[in-house]
Parts: C-alpha cells; sequence; structure tokens
C-alpha cells in the first residue's frame, strides 16, 4: 500500500478518487434494470422466469420458484453440526441487539382538551434479498440474520427471501437453515434486478411487499434505487469501506489483516489508515504484502488496494478524526490507547469498532448490530439497516371543541398567508358553532 504523508497535494489527490468514488452508475447499466423492471411489471411470472432461466437456472419454471418443505427438510441434514452451533450463536446475540431498537406507540392527553400521539405499526409484508454468491458456492448466511431478525422483531407478518438459485435450480442448504432459523419459511429463487423487480411489482407467485432490505450487485443496488417509493428500501449502497486510526502502538499485522478484510471484496473497495506514525505505516505497508499473499481473492484485494487503498502519516489524533467524520466510512476501527475517551469525537461513521481485539468482522457476524450500513459518505446522514426500517409511524390528533376555538385565529392566520382559503374556511366554519 503507498504511504502518504497528510497534508499534502499527493493525499489530497487520493483521498478524493477514494471519497469521490460515488454511487455513479453507467448508462447501459441503468437502462437495462430499467428494461427488467419494466418487463416483470408487466409480464410477471413469464418475464421473471425468463430471466432466471437465462442467467441463473436454466430448467426452473413458475411450480418450483418457491423453496419447497421437501427443500427445507432436506437442507438440515446436509449442514454440520458446528454450522449450527455458530448460526444459533449469531442469532441469539443478533437478536438480542435488535430488540431495543424497539419503539412503542405513545399518546399525550392535556386539560385543553387536546390529546396528541403517535402509532408505531409494522409494514404488513417485508422482502429480504440475499445475494447467491458464487452461483450458491458462498451462501451470504449473515445477510439473512441481518435481514430478518431486525423485521421479525419490528412484528412484520409476512417476511420473504429472494436468492440467486443454482444451475440446477437449488438453494444453498446454509441459507435454507438460517432462514429457519429466524422463523422464515418463503424464499423464492430469483437475484439480481428481477428478483427486486418481483418483490416490488409482484407476480402470480411472488406477492408484493411494502419494504426491500438486502445487500446485492450493481444490478440489485439499482434496482432498488429504481423501485424506492414504490416500496420502501433500506439505502442505496455502494462498495464496502473501512477506515483504521491507529496509533504506534498499533500491531501492524492486525491493522493489515483488518484493511484487507474489506479489500477483497470487491475492486471498488476502500481501505484506509490513519496513523500518527511512520514507522507503522510502512510496517503496515509491509504486512499488506505479505498477507496479500495467501489470499484466494488476491486480485481482487490487490486491485481495490491500488485503486483505493491509502496510508496516511497524519500530524495527530485531532487531524485523523476530523479527517474520518470528512470520509464518514462504513466502518471505522480505533486502533490507539484508551479508545472509549475518543468515541465522542466520530460524527461520521456506520459503525465503529474499539480496540485490537475488534476487527471488523465480528461485526459481519456474530457480535450484534447489523452489518448492513451507509456507504460512500452517506454515513454523514444515514443509519445502519435496524427494526425502524420496518415500521411506520403514525401521528394521532384530536381536539376537543374548546381547544379548537383557542386555536382556530391562529391556523386561520396561518393558512390565509400560504393562500390556502379552504384550509382556512375548514376551520372557520366551525368557529361560528
Amino acid at each position: 500500500m503507498k504511504v502518504f504523508k497528510y497534508p499534502s497535494a499527493a493525499a489530497q489527490k487520493r483521498l478524493d478518487a477514494i471519497v469521490n468514488r460515488d454511487l455513479a452508475f453507467k448508462a447501459r447499466d441503468l437502462q437495462a434494470v430499467k428494461r427488467i423492471l419494466a418487463d416483470v411489471r408487466k409480464n410477471k411470472d413469464k418475464a421473471l422466469i425468463g430471466y432466471i432461466n437465462r442467467f441463473d437456472a436454466p430448467k426452473l419454471t413458475a411450480g418450483t420458484l418457491k423453496v419447497t418443505k421437501t427443500e427445507f427438510n432436506q437442507a438440515r441434514s446436509r449442514v454440520d453440526k458446528g454450522f449450527l452451533r455458530s448460526l444459533n450463536k449469531a442469532a441469539k446475540q443478533i437478536e438480542a441487539f435488535h430488540r431495543h431498537q424497539v419503539e412503542q406507540s405513545w399518546f399525550t392527553t392535556n386539560v385543553d382538551g387536546t390529546m396528541l400521539g403517535q402509532m408505531v405499526k409494522p409494514v404488513d409484508a417485508a422482502g429480504v434479498y440475499v445475494p447467491g454468491g458464487r452461483g450458491g458456492e458462498t451462501p451470504l448466511v449473515s445477510s439473512v440474520l441481518m435481514g430478518c431478525i431486525p423485521a421479525r422483531i419490528a412484528g412484520v407478518k409476512n417476511i420473504c427471501i429472494t436468492t440467486p438459485p443454482t444451475k440446477s435450480g437449488e438453494v444453498n442448504p446454509h441459507v435454507l437453515v438460517a432462514a429457519q432459523r429466524v422463523g422464515v419459511d418463503t424464499i423464492y429463487k430469483a437475484g439480481s434486478a428481477w428478483g427486486i423487480a418481483a418483490l416490488a411489482y409482484g407476480t402470480e407467485t411472488v406477492p408484493k411487499v411494502d419494504v426491500i432490505v438486502g445487500p446485492g450487485n450493481i444490478y440489485v443496488t439499482l434496482a432498488k434505487k429504481m423501485v424506492a417509493g414504490t416500496v420502501g428500501i433500506d439505502m442505496v449502497a455502494g462498495p464496502s469501506e473501512i477506515l483504521v486510526i491507529a496509533d504506534e502502538k498499533a500491531s501492524p499485522a492486525y491493522v493489515a489483516a483488518d484493511l484487507l478484510s474489506q479489500a477483497e471484496h470487491d475492486p471498488l473497495a476502500s481501505a484506509v489508515l490513519l496513523t500518527t506514525s511512520a514507522r507503522l505505516a510502512k510496517a503496515v505497508s509491509d504486512a499488506v504484502a505479505e498477507q496479500l499473499k495467501a489470499l484466494p481473492r488476491r486480485a481482487i484485494a490487490e486491485a481495490s488496494i491500488k485503486t483505493y487503498g491509502a496510508i496516511m502519516v497524519v500530524p495527530d489524533l485531532t487531524a485523523a478524526f476530523d479527517l474520518a467524520n470528512q470520509i464518514a466510512p462504513e466502518h471505522l476501527e480505533l486502533q490507539i490507547e484508551e479508545p472509549l475517551q475518543y468515541l465522542g469525537r466520530i460524527q461520521n461513521a456506520g459503525a465503529v469498532f474499539l480496540g485490537p481485539y475488534t476487527p471488523e468482522p465480528v461485526g459481519d457476524y456474530i457480535a450484534g448490530p447489523n452489518h448492513v450500513l451507509p456507504t460512500a459518505g452517506t454515513a454523514r446522514f444515514g443509519s445502519a439497516l435496524s427494526v425502524d426500517h420496518f415500521v411506520k409511524k403514525t401521528s394521532v390528533v384530536y381536539y376537543a371543541a374548546k381547544a379548537l376555538k383557542r386555536d382556530a385565529s391562529d391556523i386561520i392566520r396561518l393558512a390565509e398567508i400560504e393562500g390556502l382559503v379552504a384550509h382556512a374556511r375548514a376551520v372557520r366554519i366551525r368557529k361560528k358553532r
């Protein structure tokens, strides 16, 4: 990894390239996804099955689109007990964390004859997209947990999963067992933009949902962006990111491993180290080069590091935190002494990992917080996927006659200033009584 001194023109140029690696999409991808959405919306199962046959499972039919009870039952015998133990531990901890996010409806009553409140209710149906990962060979079990658990805790009655099938028309047994663990028994074998379209618009087989969540490739991301408004979505997410702030006592091997944990995701992923130590900077650069040699996804990680990786030697920790807040990273690690003392300096980050023994992957799989996080600087205003994404909040207003009489003149005045005469009349007509 290249080492830069910050501030400098070279450092700023690299940071600009990283920060401006935004969610821009190619025109041909936009048009392709637009056509897919329109096709599935109009032709429903016929279009959906056509795309599945063309890109994933040549022999899949509308009759085999939904995972059957037999497939679920067979799946459990195809996974080992170690996986079941790890799955159960992860699910319990993710459930415990998300239960703290549940909000209750509330109401206030006043002696002046008013009652105000807010009803918090779950949406009726949610769709969770689970990427297939190398044709089902690397099932993203964690996406099942992170998408379905908050929906279930929110109280959503109808939760379904869409995921790309293997070439033979199956779903990886680990995904099926994970779905069963979180109480979801409805899975459709549909991926990419056509899977999102089916959830957003509904087909003869796939029912329409109210909210769609989950990560995916550029086609999935574009499809979610285009159907937002027709349905709710969690976020428009870009490539993975990690930013590590480290001092001279940090372990070069630990920091390098953590940077590569995100670089291996995607050539567009970014991995940045901000450190006060030139010695550590050099040691981390060397450690990254050494650890790359053993990575199965070496080519991907190397491309990421080469274009969107950087080690910045900063004057002090104040400069590091100022820069981190400007970048607003998806994942922010603090490998510094007494990291808790610096927590208040963080304004913008999707998730924060404190200390040398909290590598980012603990958040991906088992700690409890959701790993679906804002990227591309959207942590400035966005938040992790949570129970809130699966509920809607309805305001409740009650005015007695005396309360309306008290506020009538003010309402009328404000309405008339806005030129909304009928608004004013709706209040004035009640004043006469």
